[in-house]
């Protein structure tokens, strides 16, 4: 009896460790534990978690990569109890999701407390990119990275740094994480601590982050601070990254930091000598240098002398001939040019340069080569109301004004003979180098014929034999001598008898006996009056036949009168035909 009672009360006693034993491994599942490596053979770690079976876990959940596994048989190690048995009997353990449970404990509460946590980003995927967060997976949306949008995140890759948890849900297992909030976080430190200590003139270090087209954005580490493309170096820098590049650590000074705004303006060639300081002893007026074409505009072109020194070279300051012609016609961009100091100011920092005084004046040269009277072969560059513009050697040009076309043909006709292009001989009148002007003749080529006429005998008073010309309603033209010079009869003029008084009783060709009436120098015309003539003759044929007590009528002494003049008009008309 007393042993079956022993039985008894043993049997029901192993049931009750055995039920207690069962009921505790049930609550294992799920949760992590303390285990004993037991060995690892083959890749893979057998673990005793205090279970009835030992689990396996593959020795590469123990590892971090690119690093051997630090694990010996008698380690403890914490894992996580997927199931209590698999089909071969053995406890699935794992690492991984111990690591992550863990991982997501200590983040829940960092979470909780707005603490920041550290990871590594490792992958990319849609929108954004994968973190690490000692075995926990978060998604890092695209837009987090940075304060401003990086195009290369691969010096990010791989490399512990902070963020922030934005949000987190572990039933999901979803946590977004953001770096761009720690940098601003940062940022605002920085920025207070450097804003606190700024002053005008300090010198700091800092880092382009952005270029436009007006200067560029420097960090200060925490601040950023605007330097104008003006202020960047003393030389000419039409764009900003033409001397800076994003990235690239630079040197600058505070020039004005205004509290109110927190605006902060920089500056780099304030950290360089000042190139205008003695620019008046370096650059003395009339002096000569040899300097590079910066930019050109409508009014001239920049010459930069040395770096941060630029003259301007003003369009009338360019070419002696070339007038009203675009400066970028006369010079390009880089060219090498050798220049003259024509005016330095130092105070508005202003070089005016020449480029045509370091050239021969060619008015000059004209001026040696062809002194005044000598004739020279020329084209006719422009016709103008005023003159004709003839090209002459060393491509300047001289005017032919109107009214040194011709002797005889007013200007104004004169001028419509002459096409651009025609071939001319003129006669060098003036040379004025002063005002760059040379005064040309044509007319000048021949003598003047109111000389030659002079020295016929023709004047004011003087009766000549003209030669009908052209027959008008309101009188004849004529022409005097050798056809050289010309006049005009108006119809009042051509008889001392009104009935006579018609130009049609004339014909081209015919010869006629006038007084000259008027002699214009101005337009190398005469006006002639054949009435004048007959009432001339009229009065010495009075004062030769006619007296009170000759008893001589008025008709005999005209008809007598008539009758000589018209013998000596016969005895010259036959003169000029045996000529």
């Amino acid at each position: 009896m007393a042993t079956a009672a022993a039985q008894t009360a043993e049997k029901e006693s192993f049931e009750a460790l055995l039920e207690e034993s069962l009921g505790n491994t049930e609550t294992f599942e799920g949760t992590v534990v303390k285990g004993t490596v037991l060995s690892i053979d083959n890749d893979m770690v057998l673990i005793d978690v205090g279970l009835k079976s030992e689990g396996r876990v593959a020795l590469k959940e123990f590892t971090v990569p690119g690093q051997p596994a630090e694990l010996s048989p008698g380690d403890t190690v914490e894992v996580y109890v997927d199931r209590l048995e698999d089909r071969n009997g053995e406890a699935m353990l794992s690492r991984e999701k111990a690591k992550r449970e863990e991982a997501w404990t200590q983040l829940e509460k960092a979470y909780n407390d707005s603490q920041r946590v550290t990871g590594v980003i490792f992958g990319k995927v849609k929108g954004g990119f994968t973190v690490d967060l000692s075995g926990a997976v978060a998604f890092l949306p695209g837009s987090q990275v940075d304060i401003r949008p990086v195009r290369d995140i691969s010096p990010l890759m791989h490399t512990p740094q902070p963020f922030q948890i934005l949000k987190m849900d572990r039933s999901r297992g979803n946590i977004v994480v953001s770096r761009r909030a720690v940098l601003e976080e940062s940022r605002a430190e920085a920025r207070s601590e450097l804003v606190a200590n700024l002053k005008e003139g300090q010198v700091l270090q800092g880092v382009v982050k952005n270029i436009t087209d007006y200067g560029a954005f420097v960090d200060l580490g925490g601040v950023d601070g605007l330097l104008h493309v003006t202020d960047i170096a003393w030389r000419r820098i039409n764009h900003p990254s033409e001397a800076l590049q994003i990235g690239q650590n630079v040197t600058v000074q505070v020039i004005r930091f205004n509290p109110e705004t927190q605006r902060i303006s920089l500056g780099m060639k304030q950290l360089e000598a000042d190139p205008w300081e003695g620019v008046e002893a370096k650059y003395p007026v009339g002096a000569k240098f040899t300097g590079r074409v910066t930019n050109i505009t409508d009014y001239g072109a920049f010459v930069e002398l040395e770096p941060g020194i630029e003259g301007l070279v003003h369009v009338s300051e360019m070419s002696w001939t070339k007038k009203n012609v675009h400066p970028g016609k006369i010079v390009s961009t880089s060219q090498e040019v050798e220049v003259m100091v024509l005016d330095v100011d130092p105070v508005k920092r202003r070089i005016s340069l020449g480029l045509k005084q370091c050239l021969e004046n060619p008015w000059h040269g004209f001026a040696d080569k062809f002194p005044i009277g000598t004739e020279i072969d020329g084209e006719v560059k422009n016709i103008t109301e005023f003159g004709l513009f003839v090209g002459l050697p060393g491509d300047i040009d001289g005017m032919v004004h109107m009214s040194d076309i011709s002797w005889n043909v007013p200007g104004e006709q004169a001028i419509q003979e002459y096409h651009k292009g025609d071939q001319v001989k003129v006669k060098v009148l003036d040379v004025d180098t002063e005002k760059e002007r040379i005064s040309l003749g044509i007319k000048q080529l021949e003598d003047d014929p109111m000389g030659g006429a002079a020295a016929a005998g023709v004047r004011k008073g003087a009766v000549v034999t003209c030669t009908v010309s052209a027959v008008n309603d309101n009188g004849i033209e004529v022409t005097v001598g050798d056809d050289s010079l010309t006049g005009f009869i108006r119809r009042s003029d051509l008889s001392r008898d009104r009935s006579e008084q018609r130009p049609d009783r004339f014909a081209v060709g015919e010869k006629v006996d006038a007084k000259v009436t008027q002699f214009d120098q101005k337009t190398r015309r005469l006006t002639l009056s054949i009435k004048a003539r007959e009432v001339d003759e009229e009065k010495e044929a009075m004062a030769e036949y006619g007296s009170q007590d000759s008893g001589a009528s008025l008709g005999d002494i005209l008809g007598a009168a008539l009758q000589k003049a018209r013998a000596n008009a016969e005895e010259a008309a036959k003169a000029d035909d045996d000529k």
